[in-house]
């Protein structure tokens, strides 16, 4: 008995088995059905594919990176491959004159046709990259002569473009901050005006291998019209190029980006011309200033004097140490030879005013000393100067013979008068005395008078010719 229900069991099992895979096999046959259905019905139903999860993939195959070599020039061995170049300045950062260069911030972009670039489309559209495909593919070596600093701006990624079209021809743009020398000439400053250049040629190839050129002659070059700087106007921007030739690597084709700059006068004629004329005029109030004050012309001089040295301390310190005299040299040193010169003036009055007094005074010694007679033989020690009082109390004395001159010494500090009482002749010496005296305080010196006249003429003089020939 065991073993028939064992046989009924197993057959069982198999018949349930059998009827399950017709189950599956009608409802695969189903699926298909309706697969088939949507393929062959509307459209609405139909998925578009995901085009970006293959982009990497088909641009790879599009440029066929991968299939060429990259490190030569495109048509190598045959003509030299053209590369234009155009520009647009951003900002003209700085211009330093002690390191003589100046900072520029520019697009810089470069046009060539590469044919191992080109790709097949319907649409004629081109593909635009960043960064990281430049490494892959060839780009122009082009440096800037003459740079002392240059750098590419990474904020937030490479500030780097490229551009290829189906034709294979690539537009290459990147964002760049060059720091460059400028020969300037500083023999008009600061009445001067200045011209710089900025200079782009290619490292490696010879005029042979690569020709560079402007894309679009002057209008290759474009600036934004708000740049500006603090102390030049800028007047000029143009472009030029010509072969440049290394004695042991040949000829190169090199572009010149040329503009001048004319300097800003006001704020030079704030800081240092004004300051300079009113140190050179305020050291003609000592002429109007009695030459007797020796303190207060002295002072004014001195210090007219270093105020000037100053001043061309402050200039010269923002200024190259050049060998050759620069315009605002000329003008500060002869203002400072002005108010040299004033201060030697007092110098000579103050000198030859005590020589004069030296003689007046021997002059006057010789005329005062006498010896009077008198009737009543008295005799008085004078120095020289005598008071109202004292002169009131010689009245009534005549007048006696004068002593021969030999007679009496020609320094001494006393004198002996013997003087007989007359009232008219006292009155008349004391008269005679005191304007002699108010002559010789109240008169000024011939030289200050003339210095009053020739100092400013002369500086004026000197004005008209230097700005008629430097303006």
């Amino acid at each position: 008995m065991p073993y028939p229900s064992q046989l009924l069991i197993l057959v069982l099992f198999l018949g349930s088995f059998g009827e399950c895979r017709n189950k599956h096999a009608t409802r695969e046959r189903r699926w298909t059905g309706a697969v088939e259905t949507q393929k062959h019905g509307t459209s609405l139903a139909k998925k578009p594919p995901d085009v970006t999860k293959s982009r990497r993939l088909k641009t790879e195959q599009l440029l066929k990176v991968d299939d060429h070599d990259f490190t030569m020039r495109p048509a190598f061995g045959g003509p030299a491959i053209p590369v234009g170049v155009d520009v647009q300045v951003e900002s003209l950062d700085s211009i330093s004159e002690v390191d003589m260069d100046f900072t520029m911030t520019l697009y810089l972009r470069h046009y060539w046709k590469d044919e191992r670039l080109s790709f097949t489309s319907t649409t004629n559209k081109s593909m635009t990259f960043d960064g990281r495909l430049v490494k892959k593919i060839w780009v122009p070596d082009v440096f800037f002569v003459h740079s002392k600093r240059s750098f590419i701006h990474d904020t937030t990624t490479e500030n780097i473009m490229l551009r290829v079209f189906p034709d294979g021809h690539v537009l290459y743009s990147l964002r760049v901050t060059v720091t460059a020398a400028c020969n300037m000439d500083f023999s008009r400053f600061p009445l001067d005006s200045q011209t710089c250049t900025l200079e782009l040629e290619s490292y490696a190839y010879t005029d042979e291998d690569l020709m560079l050129y402007w894309k679009s002659g002057d209008e290759s070059l474009s600036i934004d019209d708000k740049i500006s700087l603090s102390q030049f106007l800028i007047q000029k921007f143009h472009t030029t190029s010509r072969l440049a030739f290394y004695s042991s690597t040949g000829w190169y084709n090199r572009l010149y980006i040329n503009f001048t700059l004319r300097r800003h006068i006001f704020f030079f004629l704030l800081q240092t011309y004004f300051p300079a004329t009113l140190m050179v005029m305020l050291s003609w109030v000592s002429f109007w200033i009695d030459r007797r004050a020796v303190p207060a012309r002295v002072s004014l001089g001195i210090t007219t004097v270093l105020t000037m040295s100053t001043i061309i301390t402050g200039v010269n310190a923002s200024m190259p140490r050049v060998s050759y005299i620069k315009a605002v040299d000329i003008y500060l040193w002869v203002s400072f030879v002005f108010v040299f010169l004033s201060v030697l003036e007092y110098a000579a009055v103050n000198y030859l005013t005590t020589v004069q007094e030296r003689r007046e005074r021997k002059l006057r010694d010789r005329s005062l000393p006498c010896t009077c007679g008198m009737s009543h033989t008295r005799t008085m020690m004078l120095d020289g100067t005598y008071s109202e009082a004292d002169t009131n109390s010689l009245a009534g004395y005549t007048e006696a013979p004068m002593v021969p001159e030999e007679v009496v010494p020609e320094k001494q500090e006393h004198m002996v008068v013997h003087m007989s009482m007359s009232s008219e002749s006292t009155a008349t010496k004391k008269k005679g005395i005191r304007a002699f005296k108010k002559g010789i305080y109240q008169n000024t010196h011939a030289i200050d008078k003339y210095s009053r006249m020739i100092f400013p003429g002369a500086y004026i003089i000197f004005n008209l010719i230097y700005w008629s020939v430097y303006c």
